[in-house]
């Protein structure tokens, strides 16, 4: 998430009642994308700690066990667990690989803590993002006592 390109600077003290309107109102519209974006990846995370909690329950014991095979999010049929050692992983984008239960499991981890990464790092942008807008808010309200 981080990048090169520092965001812009504005003096707010210059700038008029309607610009310091289209600012605030484009602040606000950043730091609604940023919690939604915040809360897609605590979904993701919990759907890789669950994936990883099942991976861990698997052992020996459960071969032949029934199981729900997901088609889509919200189709199931029922199918056998033929070989607990060997399960399919989504590597993204449609691709597969077969791991073991560890490597499986290493592999969820790898993945949750790039997801946890992103997430710092958003909410270190709302941060700032709430920051700005309390300094526009601070200097409407000072323009509008002015007034």
């Amino acid at each position: 998430m981080a990048d090169s390109t520092s965001a812009p600077t504005y003096n707010l003290d210059n700038m008029s009642l309607d610009e310091l309107n289209q600012l605030k109102q484009q602040q606000e519209n950043q730091h609604q994308a940023l919690t939604n974006r915040y809360a897609q990846l605590r979904a993701v995370a919990a759907r890789l700690n669950a994936s990883d909690q099942a991976v861990m329950e698997l052992g020996p014991s459960s071969e032949g066990k029934k199981i729900m095979v997901p088609l889509s999010s919200s189709l199931y049929v029922p199918g056998k667990i033929h070989d607990p050692n060997k399960l399919l992983v989504e590597l993204g984008t449609g691709f597969y690989a077969e791991k073991s239960p560890k490597e499986c499991s290493a592999f969820l981890q790898r993945k949750l803590k790039l997801v946890d990464a992103n997430s710092e790092n958003i909410t270190k942008a709302v941060q700032n993002c709430r920051q700005n807008m309390e300094a526009v808010a601070i200097t409407l309200q000072g323009k509008m006592l002015e007034i």
